[in-house]
Protein backbone atom coordinates (compact mmCIF):
# COMPACT_ATOMS: atom_id res chain seq x y z
CA UNK A 1 0.00 0.00 0.00
CA UNK A 2 2.04 3.27 -1.51
CA UNK A 3 1.51 5.92 1.31
CA UNK A 4 -0.66 9.13 -0.06
CA UNK A 5 -0.11 12.52 0.72
CA UNK A 6 -3.28 14.14 2.22
CA UNK A 7 -4.95 17.59 0.40
CA UNK A 8 -7.78 18.84 1.74
CA UNK A 9 -8.75 20.38 -1.90
CA UNK A 10 -7.67 17.49 -3.55
CA UNK A 11 -10.06 14.24 -1.55
CA UNK A 12 -12.31 12.19 -3.25
CA UNK A 13 -15.42 12.52 -1.57
CA UNK A 14 -17.12 10.36 -3.98
CA UNK A 15 -19.32 8.34 -1.43
CA UNK A 16 -22.19 6.08 -3.28
CA UNK A 17 -25.33 5.67 -2.22
CA UNK A 18 -24.18 2.85 0.76
CA UNK A 19 -22.46 5.13 2.56
CA UNK A 20 -24.81 8.09 2.85
CA UNK A 21 -24.25 9.83 5.74
CA UNK A 22 -26.77 12.65 5.29
CA UNK A 23 -27.36 15.42 8.12
CA UNK A 24 -28.84 18.41 7.55
CA UNK A 25 -28.75 20.32 11.27
CA UNK A 26 -29.16 19.02 14.59
CA UNK A 27 -32.59 18.57 16.21
CA UNK A 28 -31.78 21.19 19.07
CA UNK A 29 -33.31 21.34 21.80
CA UNK A 30 -35.48 24.62 23.31
CA UNK A 31 -32.51 25.37 25.63
CA UNK A 32 -29.68 24.01 23.71
CA UNK A 33 -28.06 27.50 23.82
CA UNK A 34 -28.61 27.98 27.22
CA UNK A 35 -26.37 24.75 27.68
CA UNK A 36 -23.73 24.92 30.59
CA UNK A 37 -20.93 22.69 30.23
CA UNK A 38 -18.98 21.17 33.45
CA UNK A 39 -16.15 19.09 33.51
CA UNK A 40 -14.62 17.29 36.48
CA UNK A 41 -10.70 16.77 36.91
CA UNK A 42 -10.07 14.35 33.83
CA UNK A 43 -12.99 15.99 31.38
CA UNK A 44 -15.23 13.32 31.57
CA UNK A 45 -18.22 13.83 32.81
CA UNK A 46 -20.12 16.32 31.12
CA UNK A 47 -23.67 18.61 32.73
CA UNK A 48 -26.12 20.30 30.86
CA UNK A 49 -28.35 23.15 33.94
CA UNK A 50 -30.54 20.22 34.81
CA UNK A 51 -27.68 18.20 35.80
CA UNK A 52 -28.17 15.60 33.41
CA UNK A 53 -25.14 13.48 32.50
CA UNK A 54 -23.49 12.28 29.27
CA UNK A 55 -19.95 11.13 29.27
CA UNK A 56 -17.06 11.26 26.95
CA UNK A 57 -15.33 8.11 26.99
CA UNK A 58 -13.14 7.65 23.59
CA UNK A 59 -11.37 10.31 23.98
CA UNK A 60 -8.28 9.69 26.81
CA UNK A 61 -4.70 7.49 25.61
CA UNK A 62 -4.37 6.37 21.73
CA UNK A 63 -7.22 8.04 20.06
CA UNK A 64 -6.80 10.38 16.92
CA UNK A 65 -9.52 13.03 16.72
CA UNK A 66 -12.68 11.81 15.20
CA UNK A 67 -14.09 9.10 16.47
CA UNK A 68 -17.63 7.25 15.10
CA UNK A 69 -20.16 4.33 15.01
CA UNK A 70 -19.84 2.92 18.30
CA UNK A 71 -21.43 -0.67 19.23
CA UNK A 72 -22.01 -1.97 22.55
CA UNK A 73 -21.92 -5.58 24.16
CA UNK A 74 -22.47 -6.83 27.45
CA UNK A 75 -19.53 -10.01 28.54
CA UNK A 76 -20.77 -13.08 30.50
CA UNK A 77 -18.54 -12.01 32.47
CA UNK A 78 -20.29 -8.57 33.27
CA UNK A 79 -17.86 -6.35 31.41
CA UNK A 80 -19.52 -3.91 28.69
CA UNK A 81 -16.93 -3.44 26.05
CA UNK A 82 -17.72 -0.88 23.24
CA UNK A 83 -16.15 -0.71 19.73
CA UNK A 84 -15.47 2.58 17.82
CA UNK A 85 -13.97 3.68 14.48
CA UNK A 86 -11.08 6.05 15.14
CA UNK A 87 -9.52 8.34 12.50
CA UNK A 88 -9.07 11.35 11.45
CA UNK A 89 -12.60 12.67 9.56
CA UNK A 90 -15.38 10.82 8.86
CA UNK A 91 -13.42 8.67 6.01
CA UNK A 92 -9.25 8.78 7.07
CA UNK A 93 -7.07 8.93 3.71
CA UNK A 94 -3.99 7.72 4.18
CA UNK A 95 -1.16 10.14 5.15
CA UNK A 96 2.63 10.00 6.21
CA UNK A 97 1.08 10.32 9.60
CA UNK A 98 -1.59 7.72 9.66
CA UNK A 99 -0.44 5.16 6.95
CA UNK A 100 -3.27 2.79 7.79
CA UNK A 101 -6.18 4.97 7.28
CA UNK A 102 -8.59 4.21 9.99
CA UNK A 103 -8.68 1.84 12.50
CA UNK A 104 -11.06 0.30 15.07
CA UNK A 105 -10.58 0.74 18.88
CA UNK A 106 -12.03 -1.16 22.07
CA UNK A 107 -12.75 0.38 25.70
CA UNK A 108 -14.26 -1.52 28.30
CA UNK A 109 -16.28 -0.60 31.57
CA UNK A 110 -16.54 -2.99 34.99
CA UNK A 111 -18.65 -1.33 36.82
CA UNK A 112 -21.70 -0.56 34.32
CA UNK A 113 -20.00 2.63 32.73
CA UNK A 114 -18.83 4.14 35.20
CA UNK A 115 -15.44 4.10 34.45
CA UNK A 116 -13.83 3.43 31.19
CA UNK A 117 -10.49 1.76 30.43
CA UNK A 118 -8.14 3.79 27.82
CA UNK A 119 -8.91 2.47 24.37
CA UNK A 120 -7.02 -0.68 22.83
CA UNK A 121 -6.61 -1.07 19.41
CA UNK A 122 -8.29 -3.96 17.75
CA UNK A 123 -7.58 -3.48 13.76
CA UNK A 124 -5.54 -1.81 11.90
CA UNK A 125 -4.75 -3.16 8.51
CA UNK A 126 -3.70 -1.00 5.22
CA UNK A 127 -7.67 -0.15 4.62
CA UNK A 128 -9.98 2.28 6.26
CA UNK A 129 -11.56 -0.12 8.95
CA UNK A 130 -14.94 1.27 9.76
CA UNK A 131 -18.38 0.98 11.12
CA UNK A 132 -17.37 -2.15 14.21
CA UNK A 133 -20.16 -4.18 15.56
CA UNK A 134 -19.45 -6.65 18.48
CA UNK A 135 -21.46 -9.39 19.92
CA UNK A 136 -20.58 -12.37 22.16
CA UNK A 137 -22.09 -15.96 20.87
CA UNK A 138 -23.22 -19.10 22.74
CA UNK A 139 -19.59 -20.31 22.59
CA UNK A 140 -18.06 -17.81 24.33
CA UNK A 141 -16.37 -16.04 21.25
CA UNK A 142 -16.66 -12.22 20.25
CA UNK A 143 -17.33 -11.56 16.89
CA UNK A 144 -16.54 -8.03 15.07
CA UNK A 145 -18.32 -7.36 11.94
CA UNK A 146 -17.00 -4.09 9.97
CA UNK A 147 -16.30 -3.17 6.17
CA UNK A 148 -12.93 -1.67 4.55
CA UNK A 149 -12.31 0.84 2.18
CA UNK A 150 -8.87 0.51 0.32
CA UNK A 151 -7.43 3.23 -1.64
CA UNK A 152 -5.92 4.79 -5.46
CA UNK A 153 -4.93 6.94 -7.57
CA UNK A 154 -7.03 8.29 -10.32
CA UNK A 155 -8.01 11.53 -12.76
CA UNK A 156 -8.63 14.49 -10.87
CA UNK A 157 -12.30 15.40 -11.33
CA UNK A 158 -13.08 19.50 -10.15
CA UNK A 159 -15.82 21.83 -10.31
CA UNK A 160 -14.56 24.27 -13.09
CA UNK A 161 -11.18 23.50 -13.36
CA UNK A 162 -10.77 23.68 -9.00
CA UNK A 163 -11.79 21.68 -6.03
CA UNK A 164 -14.74 23.20 -3.92
CA UNK A 165 -13.79 25.33 -1.07
CA UNK A 166 -15.83 25.66 2.01
CA UNK A 167 -15.55 27.80 4.86
CA UNK A 168 -13.89 26.96 8.24
CA UNK A 169 -17.59 27.54 10.09
CA UNK A 170 -18.93 24.74 7.78
CA UNK A 171 -15.33 22.25 7.52
CA UNK A 172 -15.59 22.69 11.54
CA UNK A 173 -19.55 22.38 11.95
CA UNK A 174 -19.39 18.57 9.65
CA UNK A 175 -16.44 17.16 10.81
CA UNK A 176 -15.30 17.31 6.76
CA UNK A 177 -17.61 14.49 6.49
CA UNK A 178 -17.89 14.21 2.40
CA UNK A 179 -22.09 13.49 2.58
CA UNK A 180 -22.25 16.34 5.16
CA UNK A 181 -20.48 18.81 2.87
CA UNK A 182 -22.78 18.04 0.20
CA UNK A 183 -25.46 19.40 2.28
CA UNK A 184 -23.40 22.99 1.78
CA UNK A 185 -22.91 25.03 -1.35
CA UNK A 186 -19.18 25.89 -1.46
CA UNK A 187 -17.90 29.21 -1.83
CA UNK A 188 -16.61 28.45 -4.89
CA UNK A 189 -20.04 27.80 -6.29
CA UNK A 190 -23.55 28.64 -7.05
CA UNK A 191 -24.48 24.55 -6.28
CA UNK A 192 -23.62 21.93 -4.30
CA UNK A 193 -21.46 19.92 -5.10
CA UNK A 194 -20.07 16.29 -4.33
CA UNK A 195 -16.02 17.47 -4.36
CA UNK A 196 -14.06 14.59 -5.83
CA UNK A 197 -10.39 14.92 -6.28
CA UNK A 198 -7.07 12.23 -7.17
CA UNK A 199 -7.21 10.02 -4.27
CA UNK A 200 -10.56 7.78 -4.61
CA UNK A 201 -11.98 4.76 -2.32
CA UNK A 202 -13.50 1.06 -3.22
CA UNK A 203 -15.11 -0.84 -0.64
CA UNK A 204 -13.67 -4.19 -0.18
CA UNK A 205 -16.29 -5.96 1.22
CA UNK A 206 -17.65 -6.75 5.09
CA UNK A 207 -14.89 -8.62 7.65
CA UNK A 208 -15.33 -10.71 10.59
CA UNK A 209 -12.60 -11.02 13.62
CA UNK A 210 -12.68 -13.28 16.91
CA UNK A 211 -11.66 -12.87 20.26
CA UNK A 212 -11.53 -15.85 22.86
CA UNK A 213 -10.79 -14.17 25.68
CA UNK A 214 -13.31 -11.87 26.23
CA UNK A 215 -11.46 -8.70 24.11
CA UNK A 216 -8.20 -8.82 25.63
CA UNK A 217 -6.42 -10.15 22.45
CA UNK A 218 -8.05 -10.59 18.61
CA UNK A 219 -7.14 -12.67 15.92
CA UNK A 220 -4.40 -10.74 13.59
CA UNK A 221 -5.81 -11.56 10.36
CA UNK A 222 -9.54 -10.25 10.01
CA UNK A 223 -11.63 -12.74 7.16
CA UNK A 224 -12.79 -11.27 4.26
CA UNK A 225 -16.49 -12.68 3.67
CA UNK A 226 -15.62 -13.69 0.02
CA UNK A 227 -19.49 -14.86 -1.23
CA UNK A 228 -20.46 -11.35 -1.24
CA UNK A 229 -19.29 -8.87 -3.54
CA UNK A 230 -17.58 -5.86 -2.74
CA UNK A 231 -20.57 -3.71 -3.05
CA UNK A 232 -22.03 -5.42 0.45
CA UNK A 233 -21.01 -3.20 3.61
CA UNK A 234 -22.38 -4.00 7.21
CA UNK A 235 -23.05 -2.19 9.75
CA UNK A 236 -24.50 -4.29 12.85
CA UNK A 237 -23.69 -6.87 14.61
CA UNK A 238 -23.48 -10.59 13.45
CA UNK A 239 -26.84 -12.53 15.45
CA UNK A 240 -27.08 -16.11 16.53
CA UNK A 241 -30.45 -17.67 15.74
CA UNK A 242 -31.96 -20.57 17.39
CA UNK A 243 -31.11 -23.36 14.81
CA UNK A 244 -27.20 -22.43 15.76
CA UNK A 245 -26.96 -20.31 12.58
CA UNK A 246 -24.91 -16.88 12.49
CA UNK A 247 -26.70 -13.95 10.19
CA UNK A 248 -24.69 -10.80 8.95
CA UNK A 249 -27.10 -7.69 8.73
CA UNK A 250 -25.29 -6.03 5.17
CA UNK A 251 -26.53 -3.66 2.66
CA UNK A 252 -25.46 -2.43 -0.83
CA UNK A 253 -26.36 0.32 -3.10
CA UNK A 254 -26.81 0.13 -6.92
CA UNK A 255 -26.57 3.71 -8.24
CA UNK A 256 -28.06 2.93 -11.61
CA UNK A 257 -30.40 1.80 -10.56
CA UNK A 258 -31.20 4.75 -7.63
CA UNK A 259 -32.01 1.93 -5.34
CA UNK A 260 -30.34 0.65 -2.17
CA UNK A 261 -31.68 -2.55 -0.01
CA UNK A 262 -30.43 -4.71 2.41
CA UNK A 263 -29.51 -8.59 3.28
CA UNK A 264 -28.30 -10.49 5.60
CA UNK A 265 -25.35 -13.47 4.95
CA UNK A 266 -25.87 -17.08 6.85
CA UNK A 267 -22.79 -19.11 8.80
CA UNK A 268 -23.87 -22.38 9.63
CA UNK A 269 -20.16 -23.14 11.11
CA UNK A 270 -19.88 -20.52 13.49
CA UNK A 271 -18.39 -18.12 11.63
CA UNK A 272 -16.18 -20.47 10.04
CA UNK A 273 -17.64 -20.68 6.10
CA UNK A 274 -20.35 -17.63 5.35
CA UNK A 275 -23.01 -18.49 2.44
CA UNK A 276 -24.49 -16.15 -0.61
CA UNK A 277 -26.38 -12.98 0.45
CA UNK A 278 -29.76 -12.75 0.78
CA UNK A 279 -31.60 -9.77 -0.25
CA UNK A 280 -34.33 -8.02 2.01
CA UNK A 281 -36.31 -4.81 -0.32
CA UNK A 282 -34.57 -5.41 -3.80
CA UNK A 283 -37.90 -5.70 -5.65
CA UNK A 284 -38.99 -2.47 -3.57
CA UNK A 285 -36.73 -0.03 -6.36
CA UNK A 286 -36.53 2.12 -3.13
CA UNK A 287 -33.12 4.18 -1.70
CA UNK A 288 -33.08 1.94 1.46
CA UNK A 289 -29.86 3.04 2.15
CA UNK A 290 -28.08 1.20 4.78
CA UNK A 291 -27.53 -0.43 7.79
CA UNK A 292 -30.06 -3.14 8.14
CA UNK A 293 -30.22 -5.26 11.45
CA UNK A 294 -32.13 -7.73 12.76
CA UNK A 295 -33.71 -9.44 16.28
CA UNK A 296 -35.58 -12.41 16.87
CA UNK A 297 -39.22 -11.70 18.31
CA UNK A 298 -41.21 -14.15 20.66
CA UNK A 299 -42.56 -16.46 18.21
CA UNK A 300 -39.00 -17.36 16.53
CA UNK A 301 -39.79 -14.37 13.60
CA UNK A 302 -36.44 -12.72 12.59
CA UNK A 303 -37.26 -9.41 12.02
CA UNK A 304 -35.60 -6.81 9.78
CA UNK A 305 -35.14 -2.98 9.96
CA UNK A 306 -33.25 -1.02 7.03
CA UNK A 307 -32.54 2.51 6.75
CA UNK A 308 -34.39 5.07 4.40
CA UNK A 309 -32.65 8.01 2.37
CA UNK A 310 -32.17 11.25 4.27
CA UNK A 311 -35.92 13.16 5.14
CA UNK A 312 -37.43 11.21 1.68
CA UNK A 313 -37.68 7.69 2.34
CA UNK A 314 -38.96 6.24 5.69
CA UNK A 315 -37.46 3.03 7.22
CA UNK A 316 -38.65 0.08 6.01
CA UNK A 317 -38.98 -3.78 8.01
CA UNK A 318 -39.36 -7.26 6.73
CA UNK A 319 -39.54 -10.69 8.57
CA UNK A 320 -38.58 -14.15 8.25
CA UNK A 321 -40.21 -17.64 9.59
CA UNK A 322 -37.01 -19.37 8.47
CA UNK A 323 -34.37 -17.57 10.52
CA UNK A 324 -33.32 -15.55 7.31
CA UNK A 325 -34.02 -17.77 4.32
CA UNK A 326 -36.41 -16.27 3.06
CA UNK A 327 -37.73 -12.54 3.37
CA UNK A 328 -41.40 -11.09 3.07
CA UNK A 329 -41.87 -7.47 1.04
CA UNK A 330 -40.54 -4.67 2.42
CA UNK A 331 -43.07 -2.26 4.30
CA UNK A 332 -42.75 1.07 5.47
CA UNK A 333 -42.68 1.36 9.37
CA UNK A 334 -43.90 4.91 9.13
CA UNK A 335 -41.40 7.18 10.04
CA UNK A 336 -37.54 8.52 8.93
CA UNK A 337 -34.77 7.05 10.34
CA UNK A 338 -31.01 6.10 9.79
CA UNK A 339 -28.68 3.65 11.40
CA UNK A 340 -31.36 1.41 13.29
CA UNK A 341 -30.33 -0.89 16.41
CA UNK A 342 -32.43 -3.26 18.39
CA UNK A 343 -31.68 -4.36 21.63
CA UNK A 344 -33.98 -6.69 23.51
CA UNK A 345 -34.52 -5.81 27.41
CA UNK A 346 -35.47 -8.33 29.99
CA UNK A 347 -39.14 -6.84 30.55
CA UNK A 348 -39.65 -7.58 26.86
CA UNK A 349 -40.05 -4.37 25.22
CA UNK A 350 -37.82 -3.93 22.29
CA UNK A 351 -35.50 -0.83 22.11
CA UNK A 352 -34.39 1.01 18.29
CA UNK A 353 -32.61 3.43 18.88
CA UNK A 354 -31.24 5.04 15.27
CA UNK A 355 -30.29 8.91 14.25
CA UNK A 356 -34.12 10.33 13.78
CA UNK A 357 -35.56 13.43 12.37
CA UNK A 358 -37.74 16.03 12.85
CA UNK A 359 -39.18 18.46 10.18
CA UNK A 360 -38.59 21.35 12.53
CA UNK A 361 -35.16 21.14 12.88
CA UNK A 362 -33.55 18.30 11.00
CA UNK A 363 -31.58 15.34 12.26
CA UNK A 364 -31.10 13.95 16.23
CA UNK A 365 -30.27 11.00 18.73
CA UNK A 366 -33.34 9.42 18.71
CA UNK A 367 -35.14 5.89 20.80
CA UNK A 368 -38.51 4.22 19.78
CA UNK A 369 -40.07 1.56 22.31
CA UNK A 370 -42.18 -1.50 21.08
CA UNK A 371 -43.90 -3.31 23.83
CA UNK A 372 -45.98 -5.45 21.27
CA UNK A 373 -43.66 -7.27 18.83
CA UNK A 374 -41.89 -4.95 16.37
CA UNK A 375 -46.03 -4.36 15.61
CA UNK A 376 -45.94 -0.60 17.06
CA UNK A 377 -43.29 2.01 17.92
CA UNK A 378 -44.12 4.21 20.70
CA UNK A 379 -42.08 7.86 20.43
CA UNK A 380 -40.17 9.38 19.15
CA UNK A 381 -37.95 10.18 22.29
CA UNK A 382 -35.04 12.55 22.29
CA UNK A 383 -32.13 11.00 23.63
CA UNK A 384 -29.87 14.04 22.26
CA UNK A 385 -29.68 16.35 19.96
CA UNK A 386 -26.63 15.61 18.05
CA UNK A 387 -26.55 14.34 14.72
CA UNK A 388 -23.93 11.87 14.64
CA UNK A 389 -26.11 9.17 16.46
CA UNK A 390 -25.59 5.60 15.05
CA UNK A 391 -26.75 4.88 18.63
CA UNK A 392 -26.35 1.43 20.53
CA UNK A 393 -27.91 0.76 24.25
CA UNK A 394 -27.75 -1.65 26.62
CA UNK A 395 -29.81 -2.84 29.87
CA UNK A 396 -27.58 -2.24 32.86
CA UNK A 397 -28.12 -4.15 36.32
CA UNK A 398 -30.63 -1.54 37.76
CA UNK A 399 -32.89 -1.33 35.14
CA UNK A 400 -31.48 1.84 33.61
CA UNK A 401 -30.23 2.29 29.77
CA UNK A 402 -27.03 3.22 28.46
CA UNK A 403 -26.90 4.78 25.17
CA UNK A 404 -23.49 4.86 23.46
CA UNK A 405 -23.36 6.99 20.20
CA UNK A 406 -21.20 9.85 19.09
CA UNK A 407 -20.85 13.68 18.08
CA UNK A 408 -20.72 14.88 14.49
CA UNK A 409 -18.17 17.45 14.03
CA UNK A 410 -14.51 18.36 14.49
CA UNK A 411 -13.29 16.68 17.26
CA UNK A 412 -16.18 14.03 17.13
CA UNK A 413 -15.92 11.65 20.14
CA UNK A 414 -18.21 8.45 21.39
CA UNK A 415 -20.63 9.64 24.43
CA UNK A 416 -22.55 7.68 26.92
CA UNK A 417 -25.60 8.46 28.37
CA UNK A 418 -27.77 6.79 30.68
CA UNK A 419 -31.61 7.32 31.52
CA UNK A 420 -34.52 5.58 32.64
CA UNK A 421 -37.22 3.68 30.42
CA UNK A 422 -40.75 5.17 29.96
CA UNK A 423 -43.14 2.79 31.88
CA UNK A 424 -46.31 3.94 31.14
CA UNK A 425 -47.10 3.05 27.35
CA UNK A 426 -47.87 6.18 25.18
CA UNK A 427 -50.25 5.57 22.13
CA UNK A 428 -50.01 8.41 20.41
CA UNK A 429 -47.56 9.75 18.24
CA UNK A 430 -45.52 12.67 19.77
CA UNK A 431 -45.56 16.13 17.73
CA UNK A 432 -41.77 16.89 18.67
CA UNK A 433 -39.06 14.22 20.36
CA UNK A 434 -40.06 13.89 24.20
CA UNK A 435 -36.31 13.74 25.79
CA UNK A 436 -35.62 10.80 28.08
CA UNK A 437 -34.93 11.14 31.41
CA UNK A 438 -31.97 11.26 31.95
CA UNK A 439 -30.00 10.13 35.24
CA UNK A 440 -27.32 12.47 37.21
CA UNK A 441 -23.89 11.48 37.72
CA UNK A 442 -24.61 11.35 41.23
CA UNK A 443 -27.03 8.07 40.33
CA UNK A 444 -24.26 6.62 37.87
CA UNK A 445 -22.82 3.61 39.87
Amino acid sequence: MRKLKFDMKGLNWAMNFSLMFIVLFSCNSKNHSQKKMIHNSIGEQVFNKDSTLYKIISKKGITRGYQAVPDACRLNNGNIVVVFYDGDNHITYPTPEYPNAGRICLIRSKDEGSTWSDPIVIYDDVNDNRDPHINEMSDGSLILSFFSLEFYISESQSLRREAPSYNQDQVSKFGNNPDLLHEQKPENSEQKVRPTGQIKWKSKGPYVLKSFDNGNTWQKEAQLITTSKPEWNCSAKVREMPDGSWVLPVYRSEPSKKAAWGGVIPSYDKGGTWGKVVSIGEDANLVLAAETDVILLKDETVFALLRGDRSLVNMHYASSNDFGKNWTRVKDIGFVGHAPSLTRLKSGEILLSYRAYCDKSGYYTGLRISRNEAKTWEGPYLIDDVTGAYPSTMELSDGSIMAVYYEEGEGSSIRAKRFKLPVEPRDEEFPVPKPVEALSVEHWQ
